[in-house]
């Protein structure tokens, strides 16, 4: 039984002793603007003391928006939403001083409809024809 416990010890030191810290973080954006009516996917890196980068999700990141919702990484805007931007924030749960703000402009101009696969096979088949 001793044996054991100390098996069960040493494995839970020696796991805690390899855990890396979170020096800092970095947001990757994908996009420069947020799209209304959908989920806009904040992406956010974890720079480890031992110089790795580890991607972060909402277990380890505080989100925080003046507008829409966040729903674990992404950002929720209504279709309807009017302002010109957002204003977010992101901090690491253990440790707030580690924190990046930012601002992301909403995208004003609709996107185009997507072609319907009828659509595209035309296409093909007229510049095949050229």
């Amino acid at each position: 039984m001793k044996k054991q416990l100390f098996l069960l010890l040493f494995i839970v030191s020696f796991s805690a002793a390899k855990a890396q810290k979170i020096d800092s973080i970095f947001v990757n954006l994908y996009t420069d603007s947020l799209k209304k009516g959908t989920y806009n996917y904040i992406n956010v890196d974890g720079l480890l003391s031992n110089g790795k980068y580890l991607p972060l999700d909402s277990n380890h990141i505080i989100f925080k928006s003046d507008h829409g919702e966040f729903f674990g990484n992404s950002l929720w805007l209504d279709k309807n939403f009017k302002e010109e931007k957002v204003h977010i924030s992101v901090c690491l749960k253990n440790n707030a001083a580690s924190k990046q703000e930012f601002d992301m402009y909403v995208k004003k101009k609709e996107d185009a409809p997507l072609k319907t696969a009828d659509q595209l096979m035309d296409e093909w088949r007229r510049k095949k024809k050229n």
